[in-house]
C-alpha cells in the first residue's frame, strides 16, 4: 500500500499587535484644558491691563456710553429723514450745550461749598467733641490709671505734617483735562456716525453666512436694548435729581445750591446701593452744615432716602420691568471691581457693562444659565 506523503504544515498567521483604535472621520480632537493657575494669572493680567491702560480705555468706554444714550434720539431723527451725520452733530451739540450751561450754573455754588465745607466741618467736629467729651474724659482717666498701675510714663508724640503747595499743579492739569474732554467728544461723535459701518465691516470678516447673520442679530439686540436701558436710566436719574433739587429749594436752599446737590444725586444714582449710601451720608452732612436745629438737619437725608426708595422700588421696576433685573450680589461685586479699577467713572460704567454681558450671554446658545445667574 503506497504511503501518503506528509502534507506540508499550513502556516498560521501570528496575531496582529494591538494598534490604536480607528478614529471616526467627524471626530474632533479634545482641546487641552487650561490649568486653574493659568486662568488666575490671565485674570490678573487682564485686570492689571485695565488699570494700567485706563487713560486710553476710559475715554473709549465713556464715548461708547454717551453714544448709546444718543443712538435712540438719532434713530428718531433718521425717521424724520435727517441725515445721520447731521443728527449725530445735533445730538452732540445739544449735549455739550446742556452740560456747559449746567456747569456754568454749578461752578459758583461748588466753589462756595469747597471753601465753606472745611470750616463748617471743623465747627461740626467741635460740636461732636462737646457731645462726646464725657466719654473721652472717662477714657482718659482709665488710661491714666492703667499707666500708673503699670509704672509707664505717659509720653506724647507730636507729629508734624508738611505739605508743599504747587501753584502750577492745577495749571499743568488743565490742558490734560481739556484734551480728555475733547477726545471723549470726538469719539462719541465718531461712534454715533460710523458705528454701524464699523459693525458692518467687522461682520464682513466672518467666514460663514450663518455666523454673519447670528452676529448681526446679537449686535443689533445688544445695541437696541442697551441704548434703551441707558437712555431710560439717564432720564429717571435726571428726574430724581430735579425732584431732589426742588425738595431742597422748598427747604430753603438757594436755587443754584439746590441744583448742585440735585446734580450730585443724579450722578450718584447711576451706582446702585453704593451711590445712594454715599448720597445719604453726604446729605446728612449737608443738613448739619445748613441748619442748626437737629430735626431740620435730618430732613435732607430722610427725604433723599424716601425719594430713592420710591424710585428704586416703584418707578424703575415699572419702567424697565424684570428684563434688566440684576442680582444684588453680582451688582455689588461689579461696583467694587470697576470702582477699584477706575474710581467714580468705574461706578458709572459698571451697570451698563454688566447689562451688556447679560445680553450677550442671553443671546448665545448654551449661555442662558450664566445669564440667569446674573438675574
Amino acid at each position: 500500500m503506497p504511503s501518503i506523503p506528509d502534507a506540508d504544515p499550513v502556516p498560521v498567521p501570528a496575531p496582529a499587535a494591538p494598534g490604536p483604535a480607528p478614529v471616526a472621520a467627524d471626530a474632533h480632537p479634545l482641546r487641552p484644558r487650561a490649568s486653574a493657575a493659568l486662568l488666575v494669572l490671565a485674570t490678573l493680567a487682564v485686570g492689571y491691563t485695565l488699570w494700567a491702560a485706563q487713560e486710553v480705555i476710559l475715554p473709549i468706554l465713556l464715548a461708547m456710553f454717551f453714544a448709546l444714550i444718543g443712538n435712540p434720539v438719532i434713530r428718531l431723527l433718521r425717521r424724520l429723514y435727517v441725515p445721520r451725520f447731521l443728527a449725530a452733530l445735533l445730538v452732540l451739540l445739544a449735549g455739550l450745550t446742556g452740560t456747559g450751561a449746567l456747569g456754568m450754573q454749578l461752578v459758583g455754588p461748588a466753589t462756595d461749598w469747597a471753601e465753606q465745607a472745611p470750616r463748617e466741618a471743623r465747627k461740626l467736629g467741635r460740636q461732636l467733641q462737646d457731645v462726646t467729651r464725657p466719654m473721652h474724659e472717662a477714657n482718659r482717666i482709665a488710661e491714666d490709671m492703667a499707666r500708673a498701675a503699670t509704672g509707664e510714663a505717659s509720653r506724647k508724640v507730636q507729629v508734624v505734617r508738611t505739605r508743599v503747595d504747587d501753584p502750577y499743579a492745577a495749571l499743568a492739569r488743565t490742558p490734560r483735562l481739556a484734551a480728555s474732554v475733547l477726545a471723549v467728544a470726538l469719539l462719541t461723535f465718531f461712534f454715533m456716525v460710523y458705528g454701524e459701518n464699523l459693525q458692518r465691516n467687522a461682520i464682513a470678516l466672518l467666514p460663514g453666512r450663518q455666523q454673519k447673520k447670528f452676529t448681526v442679530e446679537i449686535l443689533h439686540a445688544i445695541e437696541r436694548e442697551v441704548s434703551r436701558y441707558v437712555l431710560t436710566i439717564s432720564l429717571i436719574n435726571a428726574v430724581v435729581g430735579l425732584a431732589f433739587a426742588g425738595i431742597l429749594y422748598l427747604l430753603g436752599f438757594p436755587p443754584q445750591e439746590a441744583l448742585l446737590w440735585g446734580t450730585v444725586v443724579m450722578l450718584l444714582n447711576y451706582a446702585p446701593y453704593v451711590g445712594p449710601l454715599i448720597g445719604a451720608c453726604l446729605m446728612l452732612l449737608v443738613g448739619f452744615i445748613a441748619f442748626d436745629e437737629t430735626w431740620r438737619s435730618l430732613l435732607p437725608a430722610a427725604l433723599y432716602l424716601l425719594l430713592h426708595l420710591l424710585e428704586g422700588q416703584v418707578v424703575t421696576p415699572i419702567v424697565l420691568g424684570r428684563r434688566m433685573a440684576l442680582s444684588p450680589l453680582v451688582l455689588i461685586l461689579a461696583l467694587m471691581l470697576f470702582g477699584s479699577l477706575w474710581g467714580m467713572i468705574g461706578l458709572l460704567l459698571a451697570v451698563p457693562l454688566l447689562v451688556c454681558v447679560k445680553l450677550v450671554l442671553a443671546q448665545v446658545d448654551g449661555m442662558h444659565g450664566w445669564a440667569r445667574l446674573l438675574e
